[in-house]
């Protein structure tokens, strides 16, 4: 395990994707994004992904330096096309068009199709409530068949991934943020590489036996070598039981059909769907009720007794405040066979000069 400076992790990977063919801005775009999710323990959407990116964009599933095109434009609700280019472009680019909007009316929808990985969905959030309004986000990825719904083997849904942000005055957001199911993809990669261990039922094997083994969904694989979960005859589970699968089911036709970017399928091209509405709570709300509400009811939700002496109550957010704090101060742990990954994708695009780092 080593650890490094979030800077310094920050310009590496902007560097890389800079040769690799992106502009100065959104190489730069792609680094803090992937970073500020290894910083808030989202290691699933962060660095381990850089791998996989490059070979995404030498294969023509991603596209450098685009543009959002405009589908359907009306006061309140716009549909915008990403046109495969990176998704932490792309996501930020169709946010501050949700945040002008619902600045301008109260209320604004923005549905993105065919947007490249938009990473970790909690980032879209929080710049919607750094401009002190809610948002909802449901994000899927039709290609991208992983999860096994409630009571089968068989894969049928993307991870579908849900983010909520609520702004509060003085004080940091409410920000939730999850998978539909028990675990994200980029969770089992880093597990696969030498990094946290699944939990016992995060995943189902072919035959219906269920374990934390990364190898039901990526079949064989060198330890240092690539992965694609195409080659796993097994599957992610969905969280939940039941209420989880229906949830996520939910999110792939409001995230994939609504947005145009299609529910999961076999054969698609890689993509992401993200509908997402924005509220002016200032416009919602003259009164001023909202904000006070909202103290009041964390305040009331804080003191709930925990069942395990000295345990905390978490309010959405706090988690990945408390990693955030540590990870500054201490820097960002990744995995020898993480490490070793990027480093050696690095190097095959000609970026040969690493970061310092502190191995443990």
């Amino acid at each position: 395990m080593i650890s490094i400076k979030p800077q310094d992790l920050s310009n590496f990977v902007r560097d890389i994707f800079a040769k690799a063919g992106c502009s100065a801005g959104e190489a730069a775009q792609i680094g803090q994004s992937l970073v500020g999710a290894n910083l808030t323990g989202h290691d699933s959407h962060g660095v381990v992904r850089v791998p996989r990116y490059l070979q995404w964009l030498a294969d023509g599933d991603f596209v450098a330096d685009r543009e959002l095109k405009m589908v359907v434009d009306t006061p309140s609700m716009v549909v915008v096309d990403g046109q495969y280019g990176f998704g932490q472009s792309m996501a930020k680019q169709a946010v501050k068009l949700g945040i002008k909007r619902t600045k301008q009316h109260g209320l604004a929808l923005v549905a993105l199709r065919n947007s490249g990985h938009v990473g970790r969905v909690g980032e879209w959030a929080e710049m919607a409530a750094a401009e002190g309004l809610v948002s909802t986000h449901h994000v899927n990825a039709p290609a991208s068949l992983l999860v096994a719904p409630y009571g089968a083997i068989d894969r049928r849904f993307s991870t579908a991934p849900y983010a909520c942000g609520v702004p509060r005055k003085n004080a940091e957001p409410l920000i939730l943020d999850f998978a539909t199911s028990v675990v994200a993809e980029g969770k089992v990669l880093v597990a696969s590489q030498g990094g946290k261990a699944l939990p016992d039922n995060a995943l189902v094997a072919e035959d219906g036996s269920i374990a934390g083994d990364p190898h039901y969904l990526y079949g064989d694989y060198e330890q240092s070598g690539p992965r694609n979960y195409r080659n796993g005859k097994g599957a992610i589970r969905a969280m939940g039981d039941h209420k989880g699968s229906g949830l996520a089911f939910m999110v792939e036709i409001l995230g994939g059909s609504l947005t145009g970017t299609g529910a999961p399928l076999e054969g698609r091209r890689w993509a992401n769907g993200m509908l997402s509405v924005y509220i002016d709570p200032d416009r919602i709300d003259p009164d001023g009720f909202f904000p006070e509400d909202v103290e009041r009811y964390l305040e009331f939700y804080k003191t709930a007794r925990p069942i395990e002496e000295g345990g905390e109550i978490l309010a959405p957010g706090d988690k990945e405040r408390q990693v955030r704090a540590d990870r500054d101060a201490n820097g960002i742990p990744i995995s020898d066979e993480t490490w070793d990954a990027i480093k050696s994708a690095a190097a095959n695009i000609g970026v040969n000069a690493v970061p310092d780092v502190v191995t443990s």
